[in-house]
């Protein structure tokens, strides 16, 4: 099988020839930009400056010289513009703490300050604050709250999100329309549409960095208690972002047609360590309704499966999840609570296809020996690779200050399992 074929075989749940391999095909399973450069150093690629897929967790791209090293099976269609800032070409330099050189969008406006940190401008404009901001001795940004108090007697949910959710425009339909029409001829990778947009209540959007005066509900701990406090507003929210993903998946489906296998919808995360982020009664009510008609439209419009990212504990919405149409589930955090890789497996294995899981990047990634990330890999292999509908990740990104070591035993193991 060539990736393409290995990678279909898998999400339809056949037994592919060897275990598919993902690293930065999607926004959830990329790599950091500064991990990336020490690893492609160690395994004697050409030394260069990181292109960064995506601004806000700074990670970097994944050029074909490390996928034919590596044999990665996916490659990412990436959108051709950035909601921070817009998007040109990427040749802006900017070099992270550690010394790592990248080369990030020409028209994000960014300012070092003089404690060595980054702050970025929403739509490149200074004469605005800031909207996120990378520390001194930090690798990715977070938001910044520029929330201002809302009126409870008075909640305005459509003016307040009117903004927020970006209707696809005729130049970005011919850019997808182009480049996974070269993506699809040009090579044999599995190509995931990264189109996104459908993360109901992501905790990454909701404090708005793409717009310069937020309105409305936007601290997230409001936003979270607005689910009990004010129901009625996340559900104009949702409306209208619903409404918005539909024709945005309607433009992108006459754009790319079958170019793509897979198109993610949703980063947003429903578990924490411990349990789940919500009462599951008040997902049913507020997001399943909203999730189901988005993947809804897609089965039966399109030949693509649904990719989901929620990281913790999801025990309590896997059913759910099955039934609202959900294909592909990442990354797969077998750390928390409950999610124990031989249930998941046994109970959903022919349900949904697990991408990730397949080493922890909280303590055996980063802090373990070679030794260790080698047999957590190849147990983790075995158990969820069985008759197909797996695809190897690890749970979540490959962040920063990951020993290379590490990295290699990783490698090693998987092509160790596949042989």
């Amino acid at each position: 099988m060539n990736s393409r074929e290995r990678v279909l075989a898998t999400i339809n749940h056949k037994q592919p020839d060897r275990v598919p391999i993902d690293i930065g095909g999607t926004n959830q399973s990329g790599i950091s930009a500064s991990t990336l450069y020490k690893l492609r150093e160690a395994l004697g690629l050409e030394k260069k400056e990181i292109e960064i897929c995506s601004l806000f967790q700074m990670l970097g791209n994944v050029d074909e010289d490390l996928r034919d090293k590596l044999g990665i099976d996916t490659i990412g269609l990436f959108n051709p513009s950035d909601s921070i800032s817009g998007r040109n070409s990427i040749t802006q330099p900017l070099i992270m703490c550690d010394g790592t050189p990248t080369k990030i969008f020409d028209t994000t406006a960014y300012d070092k300050l003089a404690d060595g940190s980054f702050v970025i401008y929403p739509q490149g404009d200074k004469s605005v604050k800031p909207s996120m901001k990378m520390p001194s001795n930090g690798f990715f940004f977070d938001t910044i709250d520029r929330s201002k108090d809302f009126d409870e007697e008075n909640l305005t949910p459509l003016e307040d999100y009117k903004d927020s959710f970006y209707r696809m425009t005729e130049g970005a339909a011919q850019y997808f329309a182009r480049k996974s029409k070269e993506l699809f001829e040009n090579t044999s990778y599995a190509v995931i549409g990264n189109l996104g947009g459908g993360g109901l209540g992501d905790v990454a959007t909701i404090p708005a960095p793409n717009e310069k005066h937020p309105k409305g509900i936007r601290k997230i701990e409001d936003w979270l208690m607005a689910h009990i406090l004010y129901p009625e507003y996340i559900t104009e929210v949702f409306k209208l972002q619903t409404e918005v993903m539909l024709y945005n998946l309607k433009m992108y489906h006459q754009a790319v047609g079958d170019n793509i296998q897979i198109v993610c919808i949703s980063g947003t995360d429903f578990g924490t360590q411990n349990g789940e982020f919500i009462d599951p009664n008040l997902f049913r009510k507020l997001y399943k309704p909203f999730y189901t008609q988005i993947n809804d439209w897609v089965h039966k419009n399109t030949n693509w499966k649904t990719f989901y990212h929620s990281c913790g504990s999801v025990v309590g919405f896997l059913d759910d999840f099955v039934d609202m149409g959900v294909d592909i589930l990442n990354p797969v955090q077998l750390s928390a609570k409950g999610m124990d890789a031989h249930m998941l497996k046994e109970k959903y294995g022919n349900k949904l296809v697990f991408w990730g899981g397949g080493v922890d990047t909280q303590e055996t990634l980063p802090f373990g020996t070679p030794e260790q990330v080698k047999k957590q890999v190849l147990e983790r292999l075995e158990i969820l690779s069985s008759e197909g509908g797996y695809v190897f990740n690890t749970i979540h990104n490959i962040v920063a200050k990951t020993p290379v070591e590490n990295l290699l035993a990783m490698f090693e193991a998987i092509e160790q399992f596949n042989k």
